[in-house]
């Protein structure tokens, strides 16, 4: 496979060349590094975080939206299709590098996490990037500051030069759409931690509510979480049965029903003291090649109407 970073370079230099169309920001730190704004700023939009989330599945997915419901209200929706899920949501979109300085905390998804591969699921995967640029999405309110860019640099042996970082709050229009593209990534994730092996995932199309951009930061945390959990729908083609398939939506754990407000105020705003199973989609069918068809879950419109505020 082409490196996932040389993939995603190619969608930060568009996001460079059409920032004024998209309303982002890019800034170049003192150390050379290149912050891509996509919320802080600027106002940036659905196109926005569109294409953010292409950069952070790098270029291996299909991302757009179209409008749906809910609750019987109109509500954009975001829909992702990869037919090479392990590289493109398990090595590369999932938010798995917590980025902590002495200026800076945030939740760093993209390609330059397979630089440096010490996560779990690049052992399962197989895969490790090697490439002269880094491309690391961040997730956080904060600005990133040039000792963001030194610490990426450090760990994924690139200059600080040929670093890109984009950069969104969650309580953001970009930021609201990127996260509802992750309900494919969220049940791929749910397969490989219950033993699965995420090479037999074969193909993978997900979709879930944009939601409406909160006034804080937690609050966004909480109904972008909300939008998945109970509204989120995957299908998923896979070669080889499993005893499991019931365990990958959010209906299988006991918090089900609880708005991650609660959720997350139970645990102390501490994302890592919140039991992993409860990030998860509402909804899974999962189609087994020459096999049987499961489908799992439901969505809770209710709950998503009073997160939402509609």
């Amino acid at each position: 496979m082409e490196s996932l970073n040389r993939n995603a370079l190619e969608l930060a230099d568009e996001a460079l060349d059409f920032a004024e169309e998209l309303d982002i920001g890019a800034v170049e730190l003192d150390n050379g590094a290149t912050v891509l704004d996509f919320g802080h700023d600027f106002d940036g939009g659905v196109e926005a975080g569109l294409l953010l989330a292409e950069l952070q599945t790098a270029g291996l997915a299909t991302v757009q939206s179209r409008l749906d419901e809910v609750a019987g209200a109109p509500i954009p929706t975001v829909e992702l299709n990869a037919d090479h899920p392990a590289l493109a949501l398990l090595c590369s979109q999932k938010a798995g590098w917590e980025v902590s300085t002495e200026d800076y905390e945030g939740l760093g998804s993209g390609p330059a996490r397979a630089l440096v591969a010490e996560e779990d699921e690049f052992a399962r995967v197989g895969y490790a990037d090697e490439f002269d640029f880094a491309v690391l999405s961040l997730e956080s309110d904060d600005y990133p500051t040039e000792s963001v860019a030194e610490h990426v640099a450090d760990l994924t042996g690139v200059e600080t030069s040929s670093i890109f970082l984009a950069s969104v709050p969650t309580a953001s229009v970009a930021g609201s759409v990127s996260i509802a593209s992750r309900a494919a990534e969220m049940a791929v994730f749910r397969l490989s931690e219950l033993g699965y092996d995420p090479l037999d995932v074969v193909s993978v199309t997900g979709s879930a509510p944009v939601a409406p951009v909160a006034g804080s930061e937690e609050a966004a945390i909480a109904r972008t979480n909300d939008a998945l959990a109970y509204g989120g729908r995957v299908h998923l083609t896979v070669r080889e049965e499993f005893d499991r398939f019931d365990e990958i939506v959010s209906t299988a754990n006991e918090e089900y029903g609880t708005p991650f407000a609660d959720i997350f105020a139970d645990a102390d705003w501490d994302f890592y003291d919140v039991d992993e199973s409860v990030f998860a989609p509402a909804q899974a069918t999962v189609d087994v090649l020459g096999g049987d068809t499961y489908v799992l879950g439901e969505r809770d419109e209710d709950l998503l109407a009073e997160s939402f505020d509609l």
